[in-house]
């Protein structure tokens, strides 16, 4: 017979997993260190396998097992998807009209969405709103899993993803940013090999050089740097240039430019992504509506 989880249980699980120990997990979920002890012994024995290894007096770490390392995603699905729920539910005791959650790429998320859902929750004050901010592979593993009711991304094949449809709303163009102090930062238009020369520090866009002539570049980049605070804070400093779409370009920076590539002319094409053979609720479909007027980019 399948075990039978208890979402207290679980709680308490990942809270040991997490904080490294028994002590650190009962001062979270206020419960006396023999409660958790307790809670954890009644999970494993559900599971019939370990999830911590024996802790000895030498040290004060807890260590999960390697079932308990297998297990940790899976009981941290489960109460994200409980507690998804309850939310849902909570909103519809309280009598509220909807809860509408979406995701999207950091640029779209930043620099276009603040306007569009200001104007959207003028009409709609009781709605409540989920928004995570991710890149696009977590935005479409998002919208397969159905946590969100539509998300906005970018790099979407469709030979991947046939199980999902894709809109195209926003088009920019690849540039170069560096400090305002380089000596590339008068130029109003750049060529690939004129880079060679240049520190090139890659990111998770830089993808968009690959399949063309400019593909080279990727090979001679010393560094690479997923987290846009991170990369922005090291180009400040001096450290290399970047290959960014506009879009994905803070405006208005006070120390970086953008520099639009020309040879190769490379675009980046964002919109949003739903899954097929599935209704959209209300609130999601009002919103798409609103982003397709406010955008020009009606079917």
């Amino acid at each position: 017979m399948a075990a039978d989880f208890k979402i207290t249980q679980l709680r308490h699980f990942i809270w040991v997993s997490e904080l490294k120990g028994f002590h650190a997990a009962a001062k979270k979920a206020h419960r006396s260190q023999p409660a958790i002890s307790l809670s954890i012994q009644d999970l494993e024995n559900k599971l019939g396998e370990a999830l911590f290894e024996k802790r000895s007096a030498r040290t004060a770490k807890t260590e999960l097992t390697a079932f308990g390392s297998d297990f940790l995603p899976k009981a941290k699905e489960l109460v994200a998807h409980h507690d998804r729920i309850a939310q849902d539910m909570d909103l519809l005791v309280r009598h509220k009209t909807g809860h509408l959650r979406l995701a999207s790429v950091p640029s779209i998320a930043s620099q276009v969405l603040p306007d569009i859902l200001v104007r959207f929750m003028a009409d709609a004050p009781d709605l409540h709103i989920s928004f995570y901010d991710d890149n696009s592979n977590t935005v479409l593993r998002m919208v397969e899993k159905q946590q969100v009711d539509f998300g906005i991304c970018n790099q979407f094949y469709p030979d991947d993803h046939t199980d999902k449809q894709f809109t195209p709303i926003w088009k920019d163009q690849v540039g170069i940013v560096c400090p305002k102090d380089h000596e590339l930062a008068s130029r109003t238009g750049l060529h690939w090999e004129e880079l060679h020369q240049h520190r090139l520090i890659t990111n998770g866009t830089s993808l968009l050089l690959q399949q063309t002539e400019a593909a080279p570049l990727l090979k001679g980049s010393q560094f690479h740097i997923s987290n846009m605070i991170s990369l922005i804070a090291m180009l400040e400093a001096g450290m290399g240039i970047t290959t960014l779409p506009r879009l994905a370009f803070p405006d208005g920076h006070h120390k970086l430019c953008f520099i639009p590539l020309v040879s190769p002319d490379i675009v980046r094409f964002t919109g949003i992504v739903t899954l097929n053979n599935k209704s959209l609720s209300p609130p999601a479909q009002s919103l798409i509506q609103l982003i397709l007027d406010t955008t020009g980019a009606h079917n």
